[in-house]
């Protein structure tokens, strides 16, 4: 749904809050060194191996407020490749990221009294594990992360005087540490952040983060999820090495990346550090995967194509929507409610003259019968209305964020509201008997939980007016309609330090809850904002699973550390433009790395009208992002892929690609919830010693082998696309092929409907045959294809497939329910094997799977396959199975060059239960 505030005149509207109110744009200049640091007064080893210390301030300074005197430091290597550096106050608990929203380790208790353990030595002092080497320098305190293998700092927090960053800081309300870094570390991560110049950070642009409803259209600004997370990848002398830096804390942060340093700026809590040791960008992730939280498992149909947009005013419009799409034979596999199906803009309510119940329930029997599902928006503000049951529920079960003791008073889409507290148990208690009540009500397949940052469009402490409607019901609903006031009285108000919160330093209240109101247990929001819409995926993923014990969906607009483990996430409100549509490529990259990998962004933009050749363009990059969604905002015309012929093209091209390929992304949902490896990702994966690709941010790989090399520009017919070294195949017309020597741009055709996607060599893809709905497009019959390295004598290629019941909640062998089968093919001097290795056969046997055609590309010279052999069987002349050879072309082939001759053999007509281990092979003939 549209952004509460920023998406219309937004730097007029906080002028005019800060003319209002009086808040201040910006505070002075702070110096660039704060004090002189710590040093180490105490150090002892734990049983375990682990190291605690404590830490006196040398100087105390009145800057951002008064120093921390005593700091408890905790060392301990976790696992082999993760290690934990934990700096807190000695003397009394601060804030930290809930250990059970996040299961963790906890640090040492705290002494009451601080004393020496035994004396230490001043010179540097080291703790060594399998990966990673951890050292001290004892005055001033500093530490420093090292790799073992190759002795390479990854982390220095050491400062002299000619760095322009100093010493650590700890104060209440003030963090600061520092890293030096060399000048050749690439560096990805640290969002949600719409980034300009691609994946790659780019130095002295500002890193802000903690959550904030701004539109996904505001470039370099602290958008709706906090991830402070970072990979390092670096390149010496031709070997590749990436290690992973996460600072977990949920507080306001600004993060200055200025090439050779990065220094963080925090408003509250601790430094808890983990060190991810890689050495690969697969590793690093899987790594930090395995401490977050692994990737949600998703149900299969999600996979599919998905429409929404708010203003269906009624059932009968999205009734149209769904027959449109079938008429276009345009795949279809979910049906979106905006809010328009809900009664005023409350939550789990149906408006009953535009959806009434009866006609929705029998819309949904038609459509669930087909194997099409329906979702709904939620927002997490609950309308005060004493004749609306989930607000009557909610104040008899206590549930909501207080403020001097009183519910705290906000406004969203109903008008007046409350938030419910999901760090309090008997909340996510409640909120999980409302999904059961409202799936009563209507039957819905996953839930979308949106403006959870959390929004609000007003600020500070508002009261509901008397004597006028509130909202009017007339003009813009995003406009604040009750008394408020200014909050500043205290600290969590107004903050020393002034974060660049919206990209524009507004107070950090600001449009959300405010800073000082209150969670259970007395939590204040300054400290568990960003943790609001994490917290909420947590509560909503239960509720949805407790339903009928199936495997849940949830989309979250906001997002944390370790979101990717309950829900998916699309990228807020973008614009319909060229650059948003480049934009989104970064984006839904970069969650990957964040372990969300169920990611997309609006297709053809959210707002204002695309252009119909734009829209073109987005559905040929859209229909291959992880989540693949077309979303438009009330004020913009209809933008179904239907409304122009040629869009309707295009997409049945790339989505007709996109259905047959679902076997793969379904393994690729698998491989992401057991290793954390993203779905989409950078080239780097793949190819992280080729430099070329490390700032690449206009093509992606699905998994590792698939590549996709869409349009971005208004007007273009080619593209100019970068091919790792290796042979490509184009997964559109497989005899079109690009054999890479050491790395190349190709400019390659890219007529309006087309999309470039190729396949790497050494890889093995199992397919199908495709269909409008994913559920009849999974029984259909598989296909492999096999590539090997254009013109090879030998080689070798490998793929997989994972098959489960998609509604069980656990995605994993060994449960009756699911299948996993490793594929095989081998070429030496004209002899080709291909075969499988089944594990689990029991269930692809009883849904009756089977694969019926095996592509091989790249086979050296132009003659007929011959001697075909089937289980060691001779498969005679009268037998259904034919076998055909066609030439292969490489099409950037330079004049002069000789011309590499492949054949691409295709053997059809067979019947390989995908359950059952089989093996194939054939001589190339001379």
């Amino acid at each position: 749904m549209l952004s509460s505030f920023s998406t219309r005149f937004p730097s007029l509207c906080l002028l005019v809050f800060l003319v209002c109110v009086g808040g201040v744009l910006s505070s002075s200049d702070p110096p660039s060194k704060i004090g002189k640091g710590y040093r180490l007064i105490s150090v002892e080893e734990t049983s375990d191996g682990a190291i605690v210390g404590n830490l006196l301030v040398k100087q105390p300074n009145p800057i951002y407020g008064p120093d921390i005197s005593y700091l408890q430091i905790f060392v301990k290597h976790e696992t082999e490749d993760r290690l934990r550096v934990h700096i807190t106050d000695a003397e009394k608990q601060r804030w930290e990221v809930p250990y059970n929203l996040l299961p963790r380790e906890q640090p040492p208790k705290l002494k009451q009294t601080i004393g020496r353990s035994r004396k230490i030595p001043i010179s540097v002092s080291e703790v060594s594990g399998n990966e990673l080497i951890f050292s001290y320098t004892a005055d001033p305190f500093s530490f420093a992360v090292r790799r073992k293998s190759n002795g390479q700092t990854l982390f220095n927090s050491s400062s002299d005087q000619s760095d322009p960053f100093g010493q650590m800081v700890f104060k209440d309300q003030y963090l600061e540490i520092s890293t030096q870094l060399p000048k050749d570390a690439s560096l990805y991560g640290l969002g949600e952040n719409t980034q300009p110049h691609g994946i790659k950070l780019y130095p002295n642009e500002p890193y802000t983060l903690y959550t904030t409803d701004v539109s996904a259209i505001n470039l370099n600004t602290d958008l709706y999820g906090s991830h402070p997370v970072y990979m390092d990848l670096r390149n010496v002398d031709g070997e590749a090495n990436a290690h992973g830096v996460l600072l977990l804390n949920s507080n306001g942060m600004d993060v200055f990346y200025k090439g050779t340093s990065l220094t963080y700026k925090v408003i509250g809590g601790v430094f808890d550090f983990y060190f991810f040791a890689g050495p690969t960008p697969l590793a690093v992730v899987d790594q930090y995967t395995a401490f977050v939280g692994r990737p949600a498992p998703m149900p299969y149909w999600s996979l599919g194509f998905h429409q929404c947009r708010w203003g269906y005013h009624n059932l009968s419009v999205v009734e149209d929507v769904v027959d449109n799409y079938k008429k276009a034979k345009i795949p279809l596999d979910v049906i979106w409610n905006d809010d328009d199906h809900m009664d005023g803009h409350k939550d789990f309510t149906l408006n009953p003259h535009s959806y009434p119940r009866p006609k929705l329930l029998a819309f949904l029997e038609k459509i669930h019968k087909v194997g099409m599902k329906y979702i709904v928006i939620n927002d997490p503000g609950i309308g005060v209305n004493s004749t609306y049951g989930v607000y009557q529920r909610g104040m008899a079960n206590d549930v909501f964020i207080k403020y001097e003791g009183e519910p705290y008073l906000a406004q969203v889409w109903p008008g007046a509201v409350h938030f419910p507290d999901f760090l309090n148990p008997k909340t996510v208690s409640w909120w999980g008997d409302e999904i059961r009540r409202f799936h009563e009500l209507v039957p819905i397949d996953g839930l979308w939980i949106d403006m959870n940052e959390a929004s609000n469009f007003c600020s500070g402490l508002c009261k509901i007016p008397k004597g006028k409607q509130c909202p009017t019901g007339t003009g813009p609903g995003w406009i604040c309609c009750l008394d408020c006031k200014n909050i500043t009285k205290t600290r969590w108000d107004d903050p020393p330090y002034k974060i660049n919160a919206s990209g524009l330093q507004v107070p950090i209240g600001f449009k959300t809850i405010a800073t000082s109101a209150y969670h259970y247990n007395g939590v204040l929001e300054y400290d568990a904002h960003s943790i609001y819409g994490f917290s909420q995926s947590i509560a909503t993923h239960k509720g949805l699973q407790d339903l009928e014990g199936k495997r849940p969906f949830i989309l979250s607009r906001s997002t944390f550390v370790g979101s990717g483990k309950y829900a998916a996430h699309w990228t807020g409100d973008n614009k319909g433009t060229w650059e948003d549509l480049k934009y989104s490529i970064s984006t839904v990259l970069n969650f990957g790395i964040f372990g969300v990998p169920m990611v997309g962004s609006d297709i053809c933009g959210f707002y204002p009208a695309p252009t119909e050749e734009l829209c073109n363009r987005w559905i040929e990059v859209g229909a291959f992002y992880p989540f693949s969604r077309d979303h438009a905002n009330y004020y913009s015309p209809r933008q179904e892929l239907y409304q122009w012929e040629s869009v309707a093209e295009s997409a049945r091209n790339a989505l007709g690609l996109r259905y047959k390929l679902l076997p793969y992304l379904y393994t690729l949902n698998y491989e992401a919830h057991i290793s954390g490896a993203p779905i989409a990702r950078p080239l780097f994966f793949s190819f992280p010693n080729y430099t070329e690709c490390y700032d690449l941010s206009t093509q992606f790989l699905l998994g590792s082998s698939v590549m996709v090399s869409p349009v971005l520009e208004k007007g273009k017919t080619e593209v100019k696309a970068l091919f790792p070294p290796g042979s490509w195949y184009s997964l559109f017309d497989m005899t079109q092929s690009i054999v890479s020597k050491g790395g190349q741009y190709v400019t390659l055709d890219a007529p309006l409907h087309v999309v470039n996607v190729h396949l790497y060599q050494n890889t093995i893809l199992p397919m199908q045959q495709g269909g409008l709905i994913s559920k009849e497009a999974r029984m259909t019959p598989f296909s492999l294809i096999v590539a090997f390295a254009a013109g090879a004598h030998g080689g070798q290629a490998k793929g997989k497939l994972f098959l489960d019941d998609d509604e069980l909640p656990e995605m994993k062998l060994g449960n009756g329910y699911s299948t996993y089968v490793d594929f095989y093919a081998t070429v030496n001097q004209g002899a080709v094997k291909v075969w499988s290795d089944v594990q689990e056969s029991k269930f692809a046997l009883n849904k009756g799977w089977y694969i019926e055609k095996i592509s091989v590309l790249g086979l050296s010279g132009s003659a007929q396959a011959s001697t075909l052999e089937v289980d060691g069987n001779p498969v005679n002349d009268v037998s259904k199975i034919e076998c055909s050879s066609s030439e292969q072309n490489h099409l950037n082939v330079l004049e002069g060059e000789n011309k590499q001759k492949s054949v691409m053999v295709e053997v059809k007509g067979l019947k390989f239960p995908v359950g059952k281990n089989f093996a194939m092979s054939w001589k190339m003939g001379i």
